[in-house]
């Protein structure tokens, strides 16, 4: 399980490496797994309106699709990415997830930057696909490489960007702290504008 200084040095390796600035690109897709727990598939079909990105402080997701990726043959649409429900919940399911203002942050300077696919996808390939697993998977062994000490490299330690979401969240922790503190913030925020 990443720290938050390994996460931090795994996000900034990031936008070091691959072809095209893909890195770059794609940064804001591992902070959305590291920072909100964002399945891989929950991430890159994350749309610009299943975020509430305030100026600054808390803002939420509210995660209703995932887009996995699997064989063209086992999809109804013969396309690689299948919209789908949220895993283990029903077809209308919605997952309302609060992002720390780092995230908002990062968010608004991504969009900023590149904007949104045509179908509203935060994240999308430079030619405005969805963002393959073979991309962002060798963006993420790259990064390590970049990033880690050869023994940490040897490790389990974060092989897979799946493994952005197992962070701790203890209960002392500042991230627990903020995490309980949040509803009362959008509160007091709903009212006050």
């Amino acid at each position: 399980m990443v720290n938050p200084r390994q996460a931090q040095e795994l996000l900034t390796a990031v936008t070091y490496v691959g072809r095209r600035g893909r890195g770059r690109r794609l940064m804001a897709l591992f902070a959305c797994m590291y920072y909100a727990a964002l399945r891989p598939a929950e991430a890159v079909g994350l749309r610009i309106q299943d975020c509430h990105l305030p100026a600054s402080g808390w803002g939420l997701f509210t995660i209703d699709v995932s887009r996995s990726e699997v064989n063209t043959q086992w999809t109804d649409s013969g396309d690689a990415h299948e919209e789908r429900g949220l895993k283990h919940r029903g077809r209308q399911d919605v997952r309302p997830v609060p992002i720390p203002p780092e995230l908002v942050k990062i968010l608004h300077e991504h969009v900023a930057e590149y904007g949104t696919a045509k179908d509203g996808r935060i994240f999308a390939s430079e030619r405005g696909g969805v963002v393959a697993s073979t991309a962002y998977t060798e963006v993420w062994q790259d990064a390590r490489l970049l990033a880690f000490t050869p023994a940490q490299i040897a490790s389990p330690l974060a092989k897979r960007p799946y493994d952005l979401r197992t962070r701790p969240c203890r209960s002392g922790s500042t991230q627990a702290s903020q995490l309980r503190m949040w509803p009362n913030e959008r509160a007091t925020a709903s009212m006050s504008s």
